[in-house]
């Protein structure tokens, strides 16, 4: 069935590609002079590119950041793509100064962190050094695990709360499937799923949006439903329910189990369907504020998880990859688009970080540009008729 599905998935997009809607090959030749841009501008790898400042300036942050392992990504997706060794000398050059950060248990975001950059170099080059930095970050990343509560731990405390998730800890479980298939320890999986299957009966509202953060007590009961980055604690943060699709198809990718894909459905139902989402299917960074800044992040993590859903959804396939295509066509385009030499070498415009803590507010953001490239080397595997993995 999953092979029928991609076929008539793949024969959709041929249609598109006829009418030459996103010419892959250009967006990553036009991605690839940024990238080498924003190279160029920094002469050392302590820290890694991540945004700009108000002022237009660098906004570079430490390894220990979320963000640090998507430029080591965008790297490595140039080097699977054009398949250049100069784009992998790269690569090697700014996945190196994560190598730390495998011991790191003060974060959940290890699988931003090491599978993006670590986890997709390993994958091209089977690298044994990048194989045994992994396994040890996915060691670190289950310290964050209680049983009791039976959710990986976000961040240490938020507010007056000891046990704060959010809904973007999703997209780590990948990190600990992988874990569980190189290991044979199934200890990572189960933790993934047991996260999962509690984030989706705490964390979804009868709506099927999301919450950014549920707090929880000793014993595993919800006792705040709240947000961070969103506009209000009932509102949906626009990038929160990308996370959310995108980390449920991966859960259906990597269990086969019904119950995730029906969420991950609900959700990308539930964002397309939205009033407030844009003609342009880039959403607003909330979709309770209609008019205010967009989330170009946002668009590109759900462009590249609804093209992995269209695969599994038969009836709704093509549905999801057409709204897909617009996105990332509107990504691809002059109103997201920097050109080559600005926008100090990032790919996209437009993102919003942190709006409610006035920071990173109509900037590039770094993993805007990771599941950009992401979702238009999925576009074309699919176009061209080959599964995703």
């Amino acid at each position: 069935m999953r092979n029928i599905v991609f076929t008539a998935l793949a024969l959709l997009l041929a249609a598109f590609a006829a009418k030459a809607v996103i010419d892959v090959k250009k967006e990553m030749e036009h991605s690839g002079r940024q990238l080498q841009y924003a190279d160029g501008l920094r002469k050392e790898t302590e820290r890694i590119p991540h945004s700009i400042k108000a002022d237009g300036s660098l906004n570079d942050r430490e390894t220990s950041w979320w963000t640090s392992g998507f430029f080591a990504g965008n790297l490595w997706y140039m080097y699977e793509y054009t398949k250049d060794p100069r784009w992998k000398t790269l690569a090697e050059k700014w996945t190196a100064p994560l190598k730390p950060e495998q011991y790191n248990t003060g974060t959940h975001d290890l699988g931003f962190m090491l599978y993006c950059s670590f986890g997709n170099g390993y994958r091209l080059t089977r690298n044994p050094e990048y194989k045994d930095i992994m396994v040890q970050g996915a060691k670190s990343l289950a310290t964050r695990f209680d049983p009791k509560v039976g959710l990986i731990k976000s961040w240490d405390k938020f507010r007056e709360h000891n046990y704060p998730v959010i809904i973007d800890n999703m997209m780590n479980l990948e990190f600990l499937f992988w874990a569980s298939k190189e290991t044979g320890d199934p200890s990572y999986k189960n933790i993934a799923v047991t996260h999962a299957d509690n984030t989706i009966k705490h964390h979804f509202r009868p709506d099927n949006s999301s919450y950014h953060v549920v707090c929880y007590d000793p014993t595993g009961r919800p006792i705040a439903k709240v947000t961070h980055q969103g506009a209000a604690d009932n509102s949906p943060w626009a990038r929160g329910q990308a996370w959310g699709l995108y980390g449920f198809t991966v859960m259906y990718r990597e269990t086969k189990e019904k119950r995730y894909l029906e969420q991950a459905q609900k959700i990308a139902d539930f964002y397309l369907n939205h009033p407030n989402l844009p003609a342009d299917k880039i959403p607003y960074w909330d979709f309770d504020r209609p008019g205010e800044e967009r989330d170009a992040s946002a668009g590109a993590v759900a462009a590249s998880g609804l093209l992995e859903l269209s695969g599994y959804s038969a009836d709704k396939g093509k549905k999801y990859a057409s709204a897909a295509e617009q996105m990332l066509g509107s990504l691809a385009s002059p109103a997201y688009q920097a050109e080559v030499g600005k926008n100090n070498g990032f790919i996209l415009m437009h993102s919003t970080g942190h709006k409610p803590g006035k920071s990173e507010i109509d900037v590039p953001l770094v993993y805007a540009d990771y599941y950009f490239l992401e979702g238009l080397m999925r576009y074309e595997k699919l176009k061209n008729g080959k599964e995703l993995f």
